[in-house]
């Protein structure tokens, strides 16, 4: 996505019930360090995006599929 040129890698999830934790809960540091891979992977292919900044967003649906909880988290991690 471009925010403004700003590269912004998008993680959706959702987790239906959340008896057992929230989507936002299942973005682990495994998880994150699979994303950042991702994007420097996409990165080295594409150098033209290399010159923008970078920021991970996560958009989570909590709760029953006809009225889910939707929650835009920007800025939820960093690539470190």
């Amino acid at each position: 996505m471009d925010d403004r040129g700003t590269l912004v890698v998008v993680e959706v999830r959702s987790r239906a019930p959340t008896r057992f934790g929230a989507a936002a809960e299942t973005i682990g540091p495994r998880k994150r360090h699979r994303i950042v891979r991702a994007t420097q992977v996409l990165l080295a292919a594409r150098p033209e995006l290399a010159r923008r900044p970078v920021r991970f967003d996560v958009v989570t649906f909590d709760g029953a599929a006809d009225a889910p909880r939707i929650e835009w988290i920007k800025s939820a991690f960093d690539a470190r």
